[in-house]
């Protein structure tokens, strides 16, 4: 990964991740050009499969003050995404029986400047596992304080 654009933070805290993929974005030219600005967000997208394609809807990509109103885009809109056959079937039969969610992660350029989103097959998490580990972070952080002063 190279530039990471944005992160969807509450996605670590609402999910327990399963397994990641790489997919490729269908995006229009002020899209692309929104991204470079980092007018991104993901924390309320999710991703379905609808038609036999993977879609992610409700991730913002801003629109930029220079683009024309004829060329510009729906900032909410849903968005198609690529991967490959196989990785499709696996998603599509792991959300239909047994439960899982498809959530992003974070959208970057890769190494050859192409838009890549990150995406994971997960499981929610329920209120007693968030906090949990809430408080395991807390404990964690508490015990760095002290070797911190100890030194």
């Amino acid at each position: 990964m190279a530039e990471v654009l944005s992160r969807n933070k509450k996605a670590y805290h609402d999910y327990e991740i399963i397994e990641t993929y790489e997919a490729g974005i269908v995006l229009k030219g002020s899209e692309v050009k929104a991204l470079r600005a980092k007018k991104v967000n993901l924390k309320d997208s999710f991703i379905r499969i609808v038609k036999g394609e993977p879609t992610l809807f409700n991730a913002h990509i801003g629109v930029l003050n220079t683009t024309n109103r004829f060329f510009a885009h729906e900032e909410r809109g849903a968005r198609k995404l690529l991967l490959h056959k196989k990785e499709i079937e696996k998603l599509k039969s792991a959300t239909e029986k047994e439960g899982y969610t498809i959530v992003p992660l974070s959208i970057y350029f890769n190494k050859k400047n192409i838009a890549k989103l990150k995406i994971a097959l997960a499981k929610g998490k329920k209120l007693y596992d968030k906090r949990a580990e809430l408080k395991k972070k807390d404990q964690q952080r508490d015990i760095q304080r002290a070797l911190k002063d100890y030194r």
